[in-house]
């Protein structure tokens, strides 16, 4: 008797043992509970809307940018165009090839192509040309801040930064500190005088650099939670605005507004019917008008919040 009701009490523990091991992997293991989303993120609502759109004739739509009085520059397969806040035209130039990148600093704007950086005046006149820096180029983002231009060149992988005159001053990307980028997605934005923003597209994320090649900081992560970069290549655009970073991804086709420190503060465009392939182009002065430029249907899209 004595030992049947041993072997009870041992059989009781055991299946207690066992049933505390099913309960704590559940609670807090690979599947742990605790850690779902309160909101799922089919259920977050796109704060923003399309306001206005343009569709582009001068030809197939790549790049746009805005000056802080209001005028917005688009370039693509060999033009560049200025249009008013009101998206009526001011003016088209004619260009050798594709621009690929845009960006507006005083009076002079920055139009790139894979290899070459045209100087062009804020009234459609030709100024001068920088470049090529290499042979194998393939530059997808221009900025410019105060007394430097940077670019960011997919083909070598590496940012440069050049002074007002076209020279180079320094770069960054070199030895152990090469970007990894999959594909022609590779974006940079000068913040002031001596820190930029890159995105490193492979890592899913956003690092900030002193123009000396000095790296700082880093933000950003793989998945598909708001928060996160979806996809082998992104963020494949930004752009830096007040509430800190407007961002668009390719594979799921989604902008979205981020803080400084890349927490996700809301969708601007996440159920929509752009090509998943084919991210948007963004350009933004007050992070209160995003302009973003789709070259799946050369259309620029202007969004405003609700």
């Amino acid at each position: 008797m004595n030992k049947k009701f041993i072997a009870l009490i041992s059989l009781l523990v055991i299946l207690t043992f066992i049933g505390y091991i099913v309960y704590d992997t559940v609670t807090s293991g690979s599947g742990q509970l605790s850690d779902a989303p309160e909101k799922p993120v089919a259920q977050i609502p796109d704060r923003w809307f399309i306001f206005n759109n343009l569709t582009v004739q001068e030809g197939k739509l790549h790049s746009a940018a805005v000056s802080i009085n209001g005028d917005i520059y688009v370039g693509g397969e060999s033009f560049i165009s200025c249009y008013a806040s009101d998206l009526t035209k001011k003016w088209t130039l004619k260009m050798p090839s594709t621009i690929t990148a845009m960006a507006v600093n005083g009076d002079t704007v920055y139009a790139s192509s894979a290899q070459t950086i045209y100087l062009v005046s804020c009234q459609g006149k030709p100024i001068t040309e920088w470049g090529p820096y290499e042979a194998n180029s393939i530059i997808t983002s221009i900025s410019a801040y105060g007394q430097y231009v940077a670019f960011a060149d997919a083909g070598t992988k590496r940012v440069f930064i050049l002074k007002k005159n076209g020279e180079v001053k320094s770069m960054i990307g070199q030895s152990d500190n090469r970007f990894i980028i999959p594909s022609p997605y590779f974006d940079v934005a000068l913040y002031s005088g001596n820190v930029l923003f890159i995105a490193n597209t492979g890592n899913r994320r956003i690092e900030s650099w002193t123009i000396e090649g000095k790296f700082l900081e880093q933000f950003g992560e793989p998945g598909t939670a708001p928060g996160t970069f979806c996809g082998c290549c992104n963020p494949a655009h930004f752009a830096v605005i007040p509430q800190g970073f407007v961002t668009a991804e390719k594979g799921l086709n989604r902008v979205k507004i981020i803080d400084q420190y890349g927490k996700f503060i809301e969708f601007v465009s996440s159920k929509n019917n752009f090509t998943p392939s084919v991210p948007l182009d963004l350009a933004s002065v007050d992070g209160e008008t995003i302009f973003a430029a789709n070259p799946a249907d050369s259309k620029l899209y202007v969004f405003k919040r609700r």
